[in-house]
């Protein structure tokens, strides 16, 4: 147990104080509430012919006595409801929709006949199982799927003021702190699958009951102490596995558990496994201001973001496990960089925010949130990326070579693991709680959305509405309306895309240059309603390179636009990518293209092409004629890709010195 310090926490904005109003971000929202979320029931329930079946919900209501017939689906396959439901409790806090929280409460009504007597809820252990739960915790995510549905019952209560089903996990949780725990008969373990450690945490602070935070603290506490609680459990059940015939093959760095949290120096294992222990360590240091554990999240947050993170924001670099591999190790074309995985990120960087605001937090925050989150969804709601790879060749993902089985071309209906999908939802439906936080007499503006925003500072009720200009370009103007004068800070984050900034009040330039914290310009002064705050950011067309030990980059650019990431695509640039070539002194060129995905900024730049002449047949030759021909290359943002069917794709191309 590490020391305590005293902290005081920065505060995120809630989602009742928070309507986004925004040229980008609105249409995505929308779509979560008119589409994503519509869609996403009709697959729980199996209404998608062409879809993978689900079976969540008829899980549920067999297991209530609702229906008849046996389990079907993943192990794990109660946490898609569960995240619906989330993002539903979401959606009904910034907008009242009486028919779909009908169908939420309908929901919620099996779920609580579902559950068992002493708190227990979990469909495919009651249904295909029931004699062993609690038995296969390394593999069968009995306490991920309880803290999804912990989650849930948060979100609903706190968007309807329902508790129902806040009821129901309650209940669920105190079994949870029978269950386990050092005590005789109590099982001194924790959970495969990281999610709980949160969920308690968000738990606690929407009842107060301090055991439901203790007990995300002994999760985290006993994670990785020796010896192996995995290797215990499966020699108790004779070392069976749940997914294969056989013994059980056990590598605790899999799970994180090959050392205490607190002495680990990278992050190793499953990605999304990671980002969700950091996150519910992140919880419970600022709640306990336990130094430690502070000091543990920063230091395998400095891992991430400096040796194993792609660009986009994406993290898990081998399909292997889902996982991280080393460091430096980021390939382009078998990447992994599941959505979870980068959602995951989002939650981390946003606890840390809490924490100690600082921009390189926040600055990774939007790089996840603009690239990767929004790449693996389309535009029509309707299709997903699992996977997001930096590189794709159709022929070669849809060929033989297993190596690529995971990476898909375009986006897919559903999938048999449906995590990401209901991911995305929960996370887009709540991004108001990302926009803001309040620290003692200062507001921290994280992400440029525009909206209006009602706080509470120190007294002072302040409305503040954002108008944005991102991600296209790089002006952000506030008003503020306060009842009565008040002295407070505005703090405006200085992204690293930026290579300066500069910020008027009401007209008048205002020097900022000696008042940065954190990455933040603070704007202090006493303020009257009516006030005006313009920050406009430069926002040039960047060249990024990769440190020279990321070997699969070597002598490759890639462009960044302000928050955004560019690939160049087949549909505009034809088939072979690889030969493409971007002088170093070539001009970029940003236009607007009205009728690509919805409007949007591409980028155009004189390119070269390798080429040869006279090839013929051979496999290899020596008396080969390399030249270079004129092209025109353009680039789009990463997130549009694959919304204009089967193509080629490459985030990364070569630079001509």
């Amino acid at each position: 147990m590490g020391q305590a310090v005293n902290m005081s926490k920065a505060r995120p904005a809630s989602l009742q104080d928070v309507q986004i109003k925004d040229d980008f971000w609105s249409y995505y929202i929308d779509l979560v509430r008119d589409v994503v979320v519509p869609y996403q029931w009709d697959a729980l329930n199996d209404r998608i012919d062409s879809a993978e079946p689900s079976h969540a919900i008829a899980n549920f209501k067999i297991a209530a006595g609702e229906a008849e017939g046996s389990f079907h689906g993943m192990v794990f396959q109660d946490s898609d409801v569960a995240k619906w439901l989330e993002a539903v409790g979401y959606l009904l806090h910034t907008r009242k929709d009486p028919a779909l929280e009908q169908i939420a409460d309908d929901v919620i009504d099996t779920i609580a006949k579902a559950q068992h007597a002493d708190g227990y809820l979990n469909t495919y252990y009651t249904l295909q199982e029931p004699g062993k739960k609690w038995t296969n915790l390394a593999e069968c995510h009995e306490l991920y799927c309880a803290g999804h549905m912990i989650e849930a019952g948060v979100a609903y209560y706190k968007g309807t003021g329902k508790r129902k089903l806040l009821d129901v996990v309650c209940k669920m949780a105190d079994d949870i702190a029978v269950v386990f725990g050092d005590g005789p008969g109590q099982i001194a373990g924790y959970d495969g699958h990281q999610e709980i450690e949160l969920a308690l945490v968000k738990l606690y602070e929407v009842t107060g009951d301090s055991k439901y935070l203790e007990l995300s603290r002994y999760f985290i506490d006993k994670r990785g102490q020796k010896p192996s609680f995995f290797e215990a459990e499966a020699e108790a059940r004779g070392w069976t596995s749940h997914w294969h015939k056989g013994r059980i093959h056990l590598d605790d760095a899999y799970f994180q558990a090959h050392l205490p949290v607190r002495e680990q120096d990278a992050a190793i294992g499953h990605a999304v496994r990671v980002v969700y222990m950091l996150t519910g360590m992140a919880d419970v240091a600022r709640e306990t201001g336990d130094q430690s554990l502070i000091d543990a999240c920063r230091k395998l947050w400095d891992n991430i973001v400096s040796k194993q993170m792609y660009v986009t924001g994406g993290i898990g670099s081998m399909a292997q496990g889902e996982a991280f591999s080393f460091d430096y190790d980021l390939p382009n074309d078998t990447v992994y960089s599941e959505t979870c995985a980068a959602i995951g990120l989002i939650f981390f960087a946003h606890r840390m925010l809490q924490i100690e605001p600082d921009s390189r937090y926040a600055d990774v925050l939007e790089r996840a949130l603009y690239n990767t989150v929004i790449a693996g969804m389309s535009r029509d709601g309707k299709h997903f990326f699992y996977v997001n790879p930096l590189e794709v060749t159709p022929e070669v993902c849809d060929g033989r070579n297993k190596n690529y089985n995971h990476i898909k071309p375009v986006r897919q209906e559903w999938f048999g693991c449906a995590c990401c999908p209901p991911n995305i939802a929960r996370l887009l439906a709540s991004l108001g709680e990302y926009t803001y936080a309040v620290k003692g007499s200062t507001i921290y503006s994280h992400l440029y959305i525009g909206g209006e925003a009602n706080l509470q500072v120190e007294g002072a009720n302040v409305q503040l509405t954002q108008k944005s200009s991102m991600p296209w370009s790089g002006n952000v103007i506030y008003e503020l309306k306060l009842d009565a004068p008040s002295k407070l800070a505005l703090a405006l984050r200085l992204p690293d895309w930026s290579a300066s900034a500069k910020i008027t009040v009401n007209g008048k330039p205002f020097a900022f240059e000696d008042k940065i914290e954190g990455g933040y310009a603070i704007v202090e002064r006493t303020w009257s309603s009516g006030d005006v705050v313009e920050l406009v950011l430069e926002m040039p067309v960047m060249r990024v390179r990769s440190n020279p030990l990321v070997k699969y980059n070597a002598g490759k650019v890639a462009l960044q636009h302000g928050p955004l990431v560019y690939c160049v695509e087949e549909a505009d640039n034809g088939a072979g990518l690889s030969s493409l070539m971007l002088p170093a002194d070539s001009e970029l060129r940003v236009s607007f293209d009205k009728q690509l995905a919805g409007g949007l900024q591409v980028i155009s730049a004189n390119a070269l092409r390798l080429e040869y002449k006279q090839w013929g047949t051979q496999l290899y030759r020596s008396d080969a004629s390399a030249y270079l021909a004129p092209a025109e290359a353009k680039f789009i943002p990463y997130y549009a890709w694959a919304n204009r069917g089967k193509g080629e794709m490459a985030v990364w191309v070569k630079e001509r010195v």
